[in-house]
């Protein structure tokens, strides 16, 4: 019984690609979480400045985790191999590679060789997102197409909803703290997952579906994927106003790492939905 449990929710999901469930959303959040508070006590330990620096560098990886699940969408990785590309497998892929980089560029600042680690750091993601593109573009040539409208598209429509969102907030609410450019991150973050959520259920000419739970409710209760800036404004304001609270009154290190994984959890699937629409995939 068990073991037809853990397949249900959670080996099946990953390996046919099934729709999220409450089980396996809510777990995955616990890991997070957990996950979020170890890395926070390694960090400590190590001496490594949990700032906005640090932060910061960290948005390749970001970026280069959307970017590794679309290469696995593409379906050139074979068995079993495409399974760590694969949620939450990819996880785990890009926290070592992460670790690795964080640890080499560290030390080669203890010995002098660069200045700030964060630069070397930041600079290890940069260049693997450059790589994953290489199958990418390779795919949308040889097997699929490549549209610019889509990127202008929905990147338009993140940049001006992230605007008008982030001015309400500033300008009508008086919250001035808005204008960090971590809270402009992750207003843009979600943001960007709204945009491209709505554009790939609503106007783009392949099928594509919404697998969260929340979201899916949503989409089919107002009859629009529209409704996705809804739920993010829902979400991200509230949660603004509340880690600004904490930042005046607990850890600056943890506020951070807090502020970096609802960064990671908005723009992630905002970068591999779009980069799926943009190459067809």
């Amino acid at each position: 019984m068990i073991r037809e449990f853990i397949y249900k929710y959670y080996v099946d999901p990953i390996v046919n690609g099934g729709a999220y469930t409450i089980v396996d959303t809510l777990t995955y959040a616990l890991i997070l979480i957990l996950a979020v508070y170890l890395v926070y006590r390694w960090l400590q330990r190590t001496g490594i400045s949990i700032d906005h620096d640090f932060v910061l560098s960290l948005i390749p990886y970001i970026v280069l985790g959307g970017l590794l699940r679309v290469v696995e969408d593409t379906g050139i990785i074979p068995y079993p191999w495409y399974v760590f590309l694969i949620t939450p497998l990819i996880y785990f892929v890009i926290f070592f590679y992460t670790i690795f980089v964080l640890i080499v560029s560290r030390t080669l600042e203890k010995k002098g060789i660069v200045e700030h680690y964060y630069r070397g750091f930041a600079a290890g993601g940069i260049i693997a997102c450059a790589v994953s593109l290489i199958p990418l573009l390779w795919v949308g040539i040889t097997q699929t197409q490549i549209s610019g409208y889509v990127l202008a598209f929905i990147l338009s429509v993140a940049f001006v909803t992230s605007f008008a969102v982030w001015g309400t907030i500033k300008y009508i609410f008086k919250w001035d703290y808005v204008s960090d450019i971590l809270y402009k991150l992750l207003i843009f973050g979600h943001l960007l997952d709204a945009s491209a959520t709505s554009f790939g259920i609503d106007l783009h000419e392949m099928t594509y579906v919404e697998q969260h739970v929340v979201g899916s409710a949503l989409i089919d209760a107002t009859g629009t994927a529209f409704s996705m800036f809804a739920l993010k404004l829902v979400v991200i304001v509230p949660a603004i106003y509340i880690l600004e609270m904490y930042r005046k009154e607990g850890s600056s290190a943890l506020w951070h790492l807090i502020l970096f994984a609802m960064i990671m959890v908005g723009m992630a699937p905002g970068i591999r939905d779009m980069v799926r629409m943009i190459f067809y995939v």
